[in-house]
């Protein structure tokens, strides 16, 4: 292997069934699948042990099989070990990472985070914006046991509470008695390129007023946003990618608790709009084991476990990589190749309309690309069929690979991308992949596409539980 980018051919095996508008696709539970086959016919007991902590309570363990060194495919170990190490810090998250497996892995993984530009992203991502703390990767002794601490979020339907949802180009706000949604409402607004974090707070309490003025009394309130949220604190969102640095430490940073100090210290709870959106979809089903993604303007990602709770991690697939081929598609913002968000959102079909033969003035943004092709599906032409498919073989091949770190049983897809007649024949696609390749994965997923009612108060009634009224 020439490097951590893999910038040479690669061994693994050809797929039996191809994206049609991306022929290189490879991925990664193809690769992973044959990787542990290599190991296993090498007859190795060599791994290498992850230790990934976010905080005391909250620790994540993961084994990868490495080769013998005298194999054909050794020099994948890194590559490999990397790979699996980069999907964990993106869906579990963690600003200490412990290794314990061959020295020249662990090494090379160290370089990594410190001279590789990729490598120096997620550091920065992990370390200071999110956790607050010095990322730290090293040798040593992986913790003996997984720990998590689950949020007892959500769920909580008594009293008057007040639900929200921050958007890139909508915010909505719902008042909700006993689980029902009397008033809501949604107001366009453009947060991202505003400087002033006053203009955030006081737009956000114009919302939230609105909605108390139709409650006899405000108990809790609860709200979702895009971006990475811990102990209710703005740790990274593109929302506020228009405040400066200073200003975002100091004033966005605590923005929700701001705002509870100014509804005078009541239950205020905010998660990712993720979570939300997946809680949602797990109350509504009244099913537990809950994976929800949306395919919009990036990817998001939420997740509910078995036991009907969320838990204290990122769950930011869109940086988590799900091709491992080694000239994959690369992400604008970390850099990295492979990226969910290059296969599951707007940018997955603005990319592919030059393979489909489709032809769109530069000028017209990922938004408008999507109307159009949406538009093009609707009339039947077959060149717009083929992006969706190619999505969809995305799909197909991804879910089985996320179960690989999540346990669920339903899958939550909801999204922009997902709207209309393409959306149905992104879900065909994927479900033919996995009854072919992945029976297990197919009888065990259930799809579940939420209807408008259960789009609009939904969310809000979700959000609105997330605090306990003591």
């Amino acid at each position: 292997m020439a490097d951590m980018n893999g910038k040479m051919s690669h061994p693994w095996n050809r797929l039996e069934i191809e994206p049609e508008l991306d022929m290189g696709f490879m991925p990664a539970i193809h690769c992973w699948k044959q990787w542990q086959a290599w190991c296993g016919a090498a007859g190795n007991a060599a791994s290498l042990e992850i230790g990934l902590e976010r905080s005391a309570d909250s620790v994540t363990r993961f084994s990868v099989p490495m080769l013998p060194s005298g194999h054909d495919h050794a020099a994948l170990n890194t590559r490999v070990a990397e790979r699996i190490l980069k999907f964990l810090l993106w869906s579990r998250g963690g600003h200490k990472v412990t290794l314990a497996g061959p020295g020249d892995v662990t090494a090379a993984l160290i370089n990594h985070f410190s001279d590789d530009p990729c490598g120096q992203f997620d550091r920065g991502m992990m370390g200071d914006k999110i956790y607050l703390s010095e990322f730290s990767i090293a040798g040593g002794q992986v913790p003996a046991e997984e720990r998590e601490k689950s949020q007892p979020l959500g769920r909580n339907l008594d009293g008057c509470r007040i639900g929200f949802d921050l958007g890139a180009s909508d915010r909505k706000v719902a008042a909700v008695v006993d689980g029902e949604a009397i008033f809501s409402e949604e107001t366009v607004w453009d947060p991202l390129p505003q400087s002033d974090p006053d203009w955030h707070f006081h737009q956000i309490m114009d919302s939230l007023n609105r909605a108390a003025s139709h409650l006899p009394r405000v108990d809790a309130i609860g709200g979702s946003s895009a971006g990475v949220y811990v102990d209710n604190e703005v740790r990274v969102a593109s929302l506020f990618r228009g405040i400066s640095p200073g200003d975002f430490k100091t004033h966005i940073r605590p923005l929700f608790k701001r705002l509870k100090e100014a509804w005078k210290g009541i239950p205020f709870e905010v998660v990712n709009d993720g979570e939300v959106t997946a809680l949602a979809g797990s109350m509504a089903l009244n099913r537990n084991g809950v994976l929800g993604i949306a395919m919009g303007s990036s990817l998001a990602v939420g997740y509910v476990n078995q036991q009907g709770q969320i838990q204290p991690w990122l769950n930011e697939l869109a940086f988590s990589p799900i091709d491992w081929q080694p000239h994959a598609h690369r992400d604008e913002w970390s850099g990295d190749l492979g990226c969910g968000v290059q296969y599951f959102s707007q940018q997955a079909v603005g990319r592919l309309l030059k393979p489909a033969g489709i032809d769109l003035p530069d000028s017209l943004n990922l938004p408008g690309k999507l109307v159009e092709v949406q538009n093009l599906m609707k009339n039947g032409d077959p060149r717009a069929a083929a992006i969706y498919r190619t999505i969809g073989t995305y799909l197909g091949y991804s879910i089985p690979y996320y179960r690989e770190f999540y346990d669920f049983n339903y899958l939550l897809v909801l999204g922009r991308v997902l709207s209309g007649d393409g959306g149905e024949l992104i879900l065909q696609t994927a479900r033919s992949i996995m009854d072919r390749l992945f029976p297990e994965t197919s009888e065990a997923v259930k799809f579940h596409i939420p209807g408008e009612k259960e789009k609009r108060h939904g969310q809000a009634i979700a959000a609105a539980s997330l605090p306990r009224i003591s």
